[in-house]
């Protein structure tokens, strides 16, 4: 027995092949989340749901919830104001769409071919105020909208 002690003696913790395993496991971790897109999560918004298989690309964000109209997390309009505003346009959409254009490096490669939007919108969102989004994007030359919505299972 007095052998094996001195042989064995007291094991411990290898603390480099713990590191290693560490490493590996975080740039696993890193790569793997770069490659999915998060949309915000919003409480007060319901999503529509397609069976569309595309993935978005990363672009500007309009969120219309309920009550009021976010540009990446950041509220440019009321709802009510908007519907009971007669003009087609949105002011504050307007001017928050211009704002990140001006700051966009995207660069405009053709006729007709516009600056990528994501619309994030309530499924119940009233068509009129739908309408008057898209007319505000057009008019700040966002014209390659896309619509977010969850992905529906078939079956």
């Amino acid at each position: 027995m007095e052998r094996f002690r001195k042989l064995h003696g007291k094991s411990g913790i290898h603390l480099v092949s713990l590191m290693d395993i560490f490493t590996i496991l975080v740039f696993f971790l890193l790569v793997s989340s770069s490659s999915v897109q998060q949309l915000p999560n919003i409480k007060d918004l319901t999503l529509p749901t397609t069976i569309a298989e595309k993935s978005p690309r990363e672009t500007l964000v309009i969120t219309i919830t309920r009550d009021r109209i976010l540009v990446q997390g950041v509220e440019v309009a009321r709802i009510d104001d908007i519907l009971l505003d007669a003009s087609p346009l949105i002011a504050g959409l307007e001017k928050e769409l211009r704002f990140h254009a001006s700051r966009s490096s995207f660069v405009i490669s053709g006729e007709g071919i516009g600056r990528p939007v994501t619309i994030m919108g309530d499924e119940n969102v009233p068509y009129q105020l739908l309408r008057k989004v898209l007319v505000t994007c057009r008019q700040a030359n966002y014209t390659s909208i896309a619509f977010s919505a969850i992905q529906a299972v078939e079956g």
